[in-house]
């Protein structure tokens, strides 16, 4: 039987999700608020429904994990066969998630083997569960993995195998942005840019190769180095690097798992309630 405090985990991690897909503009991903693109605002519809369906995943990941008490290799195990049969469940519907799903998934197993620890204690616990290998997942290689392995990019496994480190930078730029002022959308929007200024992500290499790699990640530093979203400049420049990747198909999709990563430990460390959405008329944030 499941706990009050598994499925409060669970709905945290989907709270995260669902908030990193309505936050805009984020650079070269889709945006929300384009009502004039019909397929995008069907296609946002459906991962946010999907989203949703990762509830029973998640609570029943963060149930192993209190059941097994220990980031072992069992845990991974049954981690990985949660995860697969989630993963195909979603599917059916139509959704993807494949790399929030591994990096929540983590992420909510270890705040179960130790509640109320801190983010880098919990990044840390992860890193111990990714370590062990899942030898009951399909030997068939990823695209992921063998975009890794071509261009020795760390991939969503080394990232969650060295502790989450861009999840670590994204809360500290989060929590800087609000020192500084930033409404939250525009914090959680600097926490991506964080994210995307030095994040190898296989999906960009997959699609623009390393020099379209590099490019992302000089535009990011330059919106963050301009004042980042809060000011005008940054503002402005965020725009024309999203209008820019847009144009030229670029997708960053690896940095939005990882926001929701860094949303989620944000979340669980605020007495386990996500912040709440602004409300006024010029959020960044989508109905």
């Amino acid at each position: 039987m499941n706990s009050r405090e598994d499925e409060s985990l669970a709905q945290a991690a989907v709270d995260a999700l669902v908030g990193q897909l309505v936050l805009a503009p984020k650079p070269g991903l889709p945006d929300p608020r384009d009502l004039t693109a019909r397929a995008t605002r069907r296609d946002h519809s459906a991962l946010r429904w999907s989203a949703r369906a990762l509830l029973p995943g998640f609570t029943a990941m963060a149930a192993a994990a209190r059941r097994t008490g220990e980031p072992s290799a069992r845990l991974r195990a049954d981690l990985g066969a949660i995860g697969r049969s989630t993963e195909h469940t979603v599917g059916l519907t139509g959704g993807g998630h494949r790399g929030a799903l591994w990096t929540l998934g983590l992420l909510v197993a270890a705040a179960a083997l130790r509640p109320g620890a801190r983010p880098a204690d919990t990044t840390a616990l992860a890193k111990q569960i990714a370590a062990h290998p899942d030898r009951r997942a399909p030997r068939r290689p990823s695209r992921g993995s063998t975009v890794s392995a071509k261009y020795g990019a760390a991939g969503a496994r080394g990232e969650a195998r060295a502790g989450f480190p861009h999840v670590r930078r994204a809360l500290t730029a989060l929590a800087t942005s609000r020192a500084q002022g930033a409404d939250e959308p525009e914090a959680r929007l600097n926490a991506l840019l964080t994210v995307m200024s030095t994040l190898q992500d296989t999906e960009l290499l997959h699609t623009a190769g390393p020099m379209g790699l590099r490019y992302v990640q000089a535009g990011a530093r330059g919106v963050l180095e301009a004042g980042g979203t809060a000011t005008r400049r940054g503002a402005d420049a965020l725009t024309a690097l999203d209008t820019d990747l847009q144009a030229r198909a670029w997708t960053p999709r690896g940095s939005a798992p990882l926001l929701a990563g860094t949303l989620f430990l944000d979340a669980i460390g605020a007495r386990g309630t996500a912040r709440p959405a602004p409300t006024h008329p010029h959020s960044k944030l989508s109905p």
